[in-house]
This record gives C-alpha cells, structure tokens and sequence, in this order.
C-alpha cells in the first residue's frame, strides 16, 4: 500500500476531488484521458497546474503529479482548470451534511441523551472543520492560478523588451539611412553636371528612400505597449486586492468554537441527562453563510486572474508578428545601405577608369576617342556626361618631354591614392559608427 501512487485532482470547475492510482509510467496523456472521462474536461482544454503555479510536462511520466516522500502525499493536490472558460461562477454547493447532523440541524432544540448527542457533534465539527479544508484548497488553487499568471506575464515582459530593443534599433538604422541617402543624393546631384549620371541608380536610390519610409511602419508598436502596460497595471491591481490573500478568518474561529462547545460536552456526565443542538447548529449555519461569501469573493477573483492570462495568452502571437515585422524591416534597411554603398564604390571605380584613361591618350585622340567609363555604367546611364573631376589633366605643352608627362602621371596617381584611402577610412568610420 505504501508504494501505491495516488494523484488527488482539484478541479476548480466544479470544487470537487477526483483521485486516480497511477499506473506504473503511466503517461500525463493516459491520465489526462481519464481525467476527461471523469470530469467531461477535453484534454486539449485540460490545465494541470503544481501549487508552485507550474503546469505538467507532457514529456514526462503521470509520476510527477505526486509528491516525493511519506510526508503529505495523501494532501498533495494537483489543480485542474478548464481552458476554455476564464469565468467560474458555481454554483458551487457545500458538501453534505450526514444524516446525524442534518437531523439536529432540521429540529436544533430536540433533547438528545448526553452519549449520543456526543456522537452527532462530533461528526458536526468534523463538517465544521471539512468546510473550512475545502476553502483552503480552492485557495490554495487560486494561489496556484496566481502563479502561473505571473509567470506568462514575466514571459510577456521579456518578449515586451525584446519587442521594444528591436524597435528602437530600427528606428536609429533608418535615421542613419536617411541622413545618409539624403546626402549622397545632394552629394550626386552637385557633381552629376559635370562628372558620372546615371538615372537607373538615381531611381533605386530614391525608391530605396521610399521603402525606407514603409519600413517605419514597423518600428510602431505603440498599440501593443499600451495594451501591455494596461494588463500590468490589471495585474498589479490584482495582487494587491484583499481576494489575493486568505479570507478564511472566520471560518478558523468557527472551527475553533465548534471544538471548544464539543470539548465543554465532553466533560460533562454520561449521566440520564439531555441536551438540545442550538449552539452547535448556529456554528454550522455561520460556516455554511461564510464559506458561500468567501468562495463567492475566491472565484470572481480568480475569473479576473484568468481573464488577465487569456489576455497575456492572445497578446503573445501579435509580439510574435510584431518582432517578426521589425526583423525583416531591418534586414531590408541593412540589404539597401549596403546595395547603395556597392554602387558608391562602383562610381569611384568608374572614376578611377575615367581617370587612368584620360591620363593616357594623347591630345589629338581625347577629342575623337570615346570614353571607357561607358562600360562600367549602370543601364541607363549617360554616356555622354562630362569627365569626372578627378580625370582632368592638362595636355602636355610643346618643349616638354615624354619623362615629365609620365611623372607627372606618377604624381597625379599618387595623390589619387591618398584621396582613395581617405575614402575608405570615411568609409570604415561610417560603417562602425
């Protein structure tokens, strides 16, 4: 008997026990079904919660609903609540009344013998104290579901943060993108006169603008914080509500006048005398009275509990979609930074071209040849555009020789490549930056 594995079920539907012998690894799922059977709960809707508020592991065995140990594991409760109802409204009906008792509580002034009349009040504080034990479970139930509201919520904090971090992220990129493509647009614009065009780039760049504009919409996740911060403040409320904590006062102090007046009879005389119930039965009618008030009070402040966690539970798949959102806005924002500092790098590499070439041909021929920089224009680009700044050489007079053009050249190249690194250092402080 002592190795025997029973599970006790609270299904706080309905404030009633169900008990289940564990079959030896028997699964959660095999007990979830018989659970179904006897509660009518669907599994998919079943909710076992621990009393720590943490709800079983579908991978593990049905083992780990019972307590470790000799010590409680015939109280150890496991607390079922149905997924599909976040309102628990009753009725709830207190539990019956023996015939004993229910018969002094019918007539409470009969005159019972001493010796009997020992008997019937026994069984009526063991009611008393049975009224009192089954609040404390549906308390104990409610802290559970407590528990596991607290937990979602730390869960929906979490992805709250991890929300609002990627958010401010974009939000800084696409600042950095538009401060950057308006200035190489003005930048374009002042040398397109007189150096490289090219209007199929000039149109993906101010798309790219645009689209970076579309992207913001991601960034705004306004709505969904205020409906997070509104749930926190629910829930904060909730904690601090005086139905968060244990109402079960008057019930205690019943229980303990109801043991006191058996005690009190109990030391009197199994004589011939006789005795009315009034007292006893007042006792039970104020515990029945006050165990309907606080179980009243328990479960419309665990509806609230379960009405913030369903609320937590729909939350979470728009953080989803909203994290998602603001992911692919910024790979979309780093793809266009980086196809626009190609094309960048791609007109200086033009330039370079239009540079070498323009160094090399004679005066007689730069007037007749055409340039070879229209080879490394973009489609739609203008090929007919006046040579880039950097390409502007000077023919070489008469009198000098072919040693001081070619130096010359030398120097020109030296000096293009001291302003190409200063490019690239830009370049690379930009990218850190």
């Amino acid at each position: 008997v002592l190795f025997l594995q029973i599970v006790h079920i609270l299904n706080m539907t309905s404030a009633k026990i169900v008990s289940f012998l564990l079959h030896p690894e028997e699964s959660l799922h095999s007990l979830q079904n018989r659970i179904e059977f006897e509660t009518g709960i669907s599994t998919g809707n079943q909710e076992l919660l621990l009393e720590t508020g943490i709800c079983l592991d579908p991978r593990k065995p049905a083992s780990q609903c019972v307590i470790d140990g000799v010590r409680g594991w015939d109280s150890y409760m496991v607390y079922l609540f149905d997924k599909s109802k976040t309102v628990y409204d009753g009725p709830f009906a207190s539990r019956s009344l023996s015939d004993c008792v229910n018969y002094i509580v019918q007539d409470s002034k009969i005159q019972l013998p001493i010796p009997q009349l020992r008997k019937v009040w026994a069984e009526a504080v063991h009611y008393v104290i049975g009224l009192k034990e089954d609040y404390s479970r549906l308390f104990q139930g409610q802290r559970a579901a407590m528990l596991s509201l607290l937990r979602y919520n730390a869960n929906l904090i979490k992805m709250k943060n991890n929300m609002v971090s990627a958010s401010q992220q974009l939000k800084a990129k696409l600042e950095f993108f538009h401060q950057s493509i308006r200035l190489d647009l003005e930048r374009y614009s002042d040398q397109m006169a007189y150096g490289i065009s090219s209007e199929k780039m000039l149109k993906a760049w101010k798309e790219m603008e645009e689209k970076a504009s579309q992207c913001a919409q991601a960034e705004d996740i306004g709505y969904l914080d205020e409906q997070i911060m509104a749930l926190h403040t629910e829930i904060v409320e909730l904690q601090k509500s005086p139905y968060a904590r244990r109402q079960g006062e008057v019930m205690e102090s019943l229980e303990q006048r109801a043991i006191d007046l058996y005690k009190q009879l109990k030391t009197r005389p199994p004589d011939h005398a006789y005795s009315d119930s009034t007292d006893m039965v007042k006792i039970i009618v104020q515990t029945v009275q006050s165990q309907d008030r606080v179980l009243k009070e328990l479960f419309g402040h665990l509806s609230k509990l379960l009405g913030c966690k369903q609320k937590i539970i729909d939350l979470l798949p728009e953080i989803e979609v909203a994290l998602n959102n603001i992911k692919e806005a910024d790979n979309s924002v780093m793809q266009m930074q980086g196809k626009r500092q190609r094309e960048i790098w791609h007109l200086l590499k033009i330039a370079c071209t239009q540079s070498s070439s323009r160094s090399l041909v004679s005066p007689s021929l730069e007037g007749t040849a055409s340039t070879p920089a229209a080879t490394w224009l973009p489609q739609g680009s203008s090929g007919s555009a006046a040579p880039h700044p950097l390409s502007s050489l000077a023919a070489p007079q008469e009198g000098e020789t072919f040693a001081d053009v070619i130096q010359e050249n030398v120097n020109y190249l030296e000096l293009f490549s001291s302003i190409l690194q200063e490019v690239r250092q830009e370049q690379n402080s930009m990218m850190v930056s």
